[in-house]
């Protein structure tokens, strides 16, 4: 008959088995990723809040597989953080408010992002009940808490401390701010140079308590040509021109978000902060369109009236047959292949787009320093 000792050395071999198997798991697991921002970025926050600031309805979704069902993305197919993840080796990740994200799940990381929001409070309050950037940063804090009941603090400080980030904000606090009505509160209050200037001042105090918060690396996107897209150029622009003083609050953005990133960085001491000008990524297709397959960089292939340009896509939208061929999915909103070529340029794009350095460097990089 056998003895209780005589299992011992099995009962240690398992155990350590199953340690072996948790440490090669946590070895392998590609780079955990983190999104903070915009609908630009929103993997589907918005479903699960009382909000008119979503996309869970047809034809969104359409070409997202394998359900090509509405998601929450505001794009036809994958958004730009799911490219990217791909590029990681990695799921996607998940909306921080999906119920779903529990256990190992949060340890491929969270999706902060809330359609309608900018990088002040009073963005998008027609849009009432969004996750403003206050509150995804106390969600990120709150995210580390659960983590650390699952892997203890050290591992959880590392595994954030190793992160890649990605922050897309900005554009509404012109679009659905400063220009959203004539004789907005903000541009009673600014001048539209000296307004941008208070978008910077504010946005680095939103990246400095990020950096508070353990993030260390962080891809940090500007904004779009803002008065070329559908709705601008149908509510604002003349003759198919883009919309002047949205283009130029573009232009005034997006070189000052750059120069305060590098500052942040020299402060710091290290390349914390990666700038990507997807401005000027966004520029290429929207000013030569055919140059990259496109038929047309000025008609959303979702919407209605001018250029599509009006009011949200729906089930009754005129639909486009084939979407890569439109650079804009909806009045807004990049098309699946605008995305991948935005994604193009983060991984490989010269220090024009990327500075001051590409994503498949700062990979490289981390790959010989951790």
């Amino acid at each position: 008959m056998a003895t209780l000792s005589s299992f011992a050395p099995l009962a240690i071999l398992s155990l350590v088995l199953v340690i072996s198997a948790i440490v090669f798991e946590a070895e392998a697991r590609p780079r955990t990723f983190f999104v903070f921002g915009d609908s630009l970025v929103d993997n589907g926050n918005n479903n699960y809040l009382a909000t008119t600031a979503r996309a869970d309805a047809p034809p969104y979704g359409i070409d997202y597989p394998p359900s090509h069902r509405p998601t929450g993305r505001f794009s036809n197919g994958y958004n730009i953080p799911d490219l990217i993840s791909q590029r990681l080796g990695a799921e996607a990740t998940l909306p921080y408010l999906s119920p779903e994200l529990r256990g190992n799940k949060l340890l491929v990381g969270a999706n902060f992002a809330s359609a309608g929001i900018g990088i002040l409070n009073d963005t998008g309050i027609q849009f009432i009940n969004v996750i403003r950037m206050y509150r995804q940063l106390q969600y990120f804090k709150e995210y580390q808490n659960r983590v650390r009941a699952i892997i203890g603090a050290s591992q959880t400080k590392s595994l954030v401390n190793q992160a890649l980030v990605l922050i897309t904000v900005g554009g509404n606090d012109f679009v659905n701010n400063y220009f959203l009505v004539p004789n907005s509160a903000r541009s009673r209050q600014y001048p539209l140079p000296q307004y941008v200037k208070y978008l910077i001042s504010e946005y680095q105090k939103l990246l400095q308590k990020l950096y508070d918060l353990g993030a260390r690396r962080v891809l940090v996107t500007g904004t779009g040509p803002l008065g070329c897209v559908p709705s601008e150029l149908a509510q604002r622009g003349r003759n198919g021109q883009c919309a002047a003083e949205l283009q130029q609050a573009a232009e005034l953005f997006n070189p000052q978000l750059e120069q305060m990133l590098l500052q942040l960085n020299r402060k710091i001491g290290k390349d914390t902060f990666i700038a990507a000008n997807t401005g000027k990524m966004h520029n290429n297709f929207v000013t030569n369109p055919q140059q990259f397959g496109f038929i047309t960089s000025q008609i959303a292939c979702c919407g209605q009236g001018p250029y599509n340009g009006l009011g949200l896509c729906t089930p009754l939208s005129n639909l486009c047959p084939n979407r890569d061929q439109y650079a804009f999915w909806d009045a807004f909103h990049p098309s699946e292949k605008a995305n991948r070529l935005i994604v193009e340029e983060i991984m490989s794009g010269s220090k024009i787009y990327m500075n001051p350095m590409n994503l498949s460097t700062i990979l490289a990089l981390d790959a010989i320093t951790t």
